[in-house]
């Protein structure tokens, strides 16, 4: 779907993005039991993206007519869309989902359910039932309640008819949460034969029914799983006799009430029971009815029992050390010698957390200022902090408490922080802050010196081990006078400054990457060579693929590496000829944002926070810092050239949207990147 036949839709793209996560659980090459993770992520994007984005077209769906004049599609038009290629997904899931589990069978891994089990299997699950299930059950009898009761946004639920052989009118209906936050969704049974039995908690719950319900006299009992996606958009009002951490708090609390933005069920249901709950919950075709699999959220997938030989997953690869900060020297000296840039998950996180230990009880630290958006839930990060407050240092820490779904873990940070002494800034007032530095600042020969941590990932030591993302480190007056003045800005909103070196959304990024672009335009148009090379996450912004139509049309070649949604038209003569987007995805998560210009020969790098998306670029406090250590920007060109040469996980992005992979030629070594990404760092870090 393009509109002006100039922009592919973003909804329409976001769903090709995720059909590429789907062919990673198609890919027979992939080991089994990532693949099954892979279903895993599928379906946490697809949660998420209901939640989220369908939520936001079906409020827009009230405007009517003015809809159209706001986004520039016809949301009726989108979510009729969207069902039909969600439909087709989900059918290719279910068989995608078959197919693991046959394959799984011939590693001795069974995936079982209730009517499979063994006496011996039996009495395990009778007995696990009644000792870890059981209490967290609570049973609701639909047909006796005169409230139907309210479906949790993210839970599953097993709706239940009880009914009599033979007598079609005695029936009753119930529903049975399915307990997962108090019980493991997958539970290994007794094994034999080095042969390894999982069983879902759902089962477990369908095999004890008849003792649930025993004191009725139906002798036929049918489960089905639903599930319900309610719009996760924060309303947040203007009262001013709020705090901000109140209005966040009583949102989140709030979103837990949103409306039903989807409806999933299990396609066997009876009819009568399906057509019941869908006049109880009010539902019609807009809420996006969807048929499914006997199993819902499967996102528990992504965490699925490490069992059966290694083989069966990804080979752990071995972490990489920089070479400049491996021999337990001071990380301040070692800094002292030139800029470091690390690339996470190749790289350790460790390096980042062991400066952050160094800084806390050097005496010569003073002060150490970070910005927190998504933290891991056992935090390195947050315990250094804390522990540089005890060692008398000052620590500031911006903390957004708008990061969406981790609102109330960040909440929950802010308050320990603050225990320990630490000053917590809620962000910029109406700007989410989405950039990622850390400033630490040292007295050095009796003046003040500052270190920097630009990055582009955030400082969670968790992701960081799948995320792919960029971190320079570095002591650059030219970077860090810069940082120290963001900071000011974060504790002083009205002094903004005017920057020379680091780009700062909402001020200057747009501007900014539109005159880069328009230089190349005139090197092009001067008979020059022209370039540019640009990775990230997403590339919405119509008026900046606007400025890239008129780069290729001057003859500027562009290259692009979009791990999501990418609303370009490529491969369009008098418009995108001189275009060409891929998508890698692979057994790391693509997070990292590089720009390069090739500025008449004297090139330009960039890292960032920002993707080209209106938010990053308008309503965002994103940073995007310049590149000038000549080895990392080789380091960061040999990467993106591994990349725009992968052949194995690299999809072509098309104005179709078919996720064709990139060709190999005759004779020509496959290339995995991520692979020869590791073998690339390795070499540049050793002795």
């Amino acid at each position: 779907m393009a509109k002006n036949g100039k922009f592919i839709n973003r909804e329409i793209s976001w769903l090709a993005f995720n059909e590429r996560v789907l062919q990673e659980a198609a890919d027979p090459n992939v080991p089994i039991i990532e693949r099954l993770r892979f279903l895993g992520i599928f379906s946490n994007n697809l949660d998420e993206f209901f939640r989220v984005r369908i939520a936001t077209l079906k409020r827009l769906l009230v405007l009517g007519k003015k809809a159209k004049a706001t986004i520039h599609f016809r949301p009726k038009k989108i979510l009729e869309e969207v069902q039909k290629i969600v439909l087709t997904q989900s059918k290719k899931f279910e068989e995608i989902y078959k197919n693991v589990q046959q394959e799984l069978k011939r590693h001795n891994i069974f995936i079982i359910n209730e009517k499979q089990l063994n006496k011996e299997q039996g009495e395990f699950v009778k007995n696990y039932f009644n000792e870890n299930v059981r209490p967290a059950l609570v049973p609701i009898m639909l047909t006796q309640v005169k409230t139907f009761p309210y479906l949790k946004d993210k839970a599953i639920y097993l709706s239940i008819k009880l009914s009599v052989d033979k007598k079609p009118r005695l029936k009753q209906y119930a529903l049975v949460e399915i307990p997962t936050d108090v019980v493991g969704r997958f539970i290994e049974l007794p094994s034999n034969n080095r042969k390894h039995y999982v069983i879902l908690l759902d089962d477990i719950i369908r095999y004890n029914l008849p003792e649930v319900f025993s004191m009725f006299a139906f002798n036929k009992i049918e489960a089905y799983t639903i599930k319900i996606t309610r719009d996760a958009e924060l309303d947040i009002d203007n009262d001013i006799s709020q705090s901000f951490i109140d209005k966040i708090s009583k949102s989140v609390k709030a979103r837990q009430k949103g409306n039903p933005v989807r409806f999933v069920y299990d396609d066997t249901i009876s009819k009568d029971l399906l057509d019941f709950l869908k006049t109880k919950i009010k539902l019609n075709n807009l809420d996006n009815l969807i048929p499914g699999g006997r199993y819902h959220n499967f996102k528990d997938f992504i965490r699925f029992p490490t069992i059966g030989p290694k083989n069966l997953r990804y080979e752990k690869q071995k972490l990489i050390s920089n070479k400049l900060l491996r021999n337990n020297q001071s990380y301040f000296e070692a800094l002292k010698k030139e800029d470091v840039m690390l690339h996470y998950p190749y790289q350790s996180f460790s390096h980042f957390i062991d400066l952050l230990r160094e800084a806390a009880i050097d005496p010569n630290v003073k002060t150490i200022k970070i910005t927190l958006y998504r933290l891991a839930r056992v935090s390195m990060v947050i315990n250094a902090l804390m522990n540089a407050a005890q060692n008398g240092k000052q620590v500031i820490a911006i903390l957004e408490l708008q990061a969406r779904f981790d609102e109330e873990a960040n909440i929950n940070w802010a308050k320990r922080l603050q225990d320990e002494g630490i000053q917590v800034i809620y962000g910029v007032p109406g700007l989410k802050v989405h950039s990622k530095l850390c400033l630490i600042s040292r007295i050095e020969n009796g003046k003040m010196q500052h270190y920097a941590n630009v990055t582009t990932g955030n400082y969670n030591e968790l992701t960081s081990q799948v995320y792919c993302d960029d971190a320079l480190f570095t002591r650059d007056p030219r970077i860090t006078k810069e940082v120290e003045q963001i900071f000011e800005f974060f504790e002083k909103n009205y002094k903004v400054h005017n920057f020379k070196h680091l780009i700062l959304s909402p001020y200057s990024t747009r501007k900014k990457f539109i005159r880069l672009i328009e230089n190349e335009i005139e090197t092009a148009r001067a008979g020059k060579k022209a370039e540019i090379f640009l990775k990230m996450n997403s590339l919405v912004d119509e008026e900046m693929i606007t400025q890239l139509y008129e780069a290729s049309n001057a003859g500027v070649k562009i290259r692009i590496i979009v791990r999501g949604i990418c609303a370009v038209i490529t491969g369009v003569r008098g418009m995108s000829e001189n275009i060409e987007v891929i998508s890698i995805v692979d057994k790391y998560l693509e997070h990292s944002r590089v720009f390069v210009f090739k500025n008449g020969g004297d090139e330009l790098y960039y890292i960032s926070s920002a993707d080209w998306m209106a938010r990053n670029l308008d309503s965002r406090i994103e940073v995007t810092c310049p590149i000038y250590n000549k080895k990392i920007q080789k380091e960061l060109r040999d990467i993106m050239e591994i990349q725009w040469s992968e052949n194995v996980k690299a999809r072509i992005v098309d104005p179709m949207q078919t996720n064709h992979y990139k060709i190999v030629a005759v004779n020509k070594k496959k290339t995995r990147s991520q692979e020869s990404i590791h073998e690339l760092i390795s070499k540049n870090n050793s002795r």
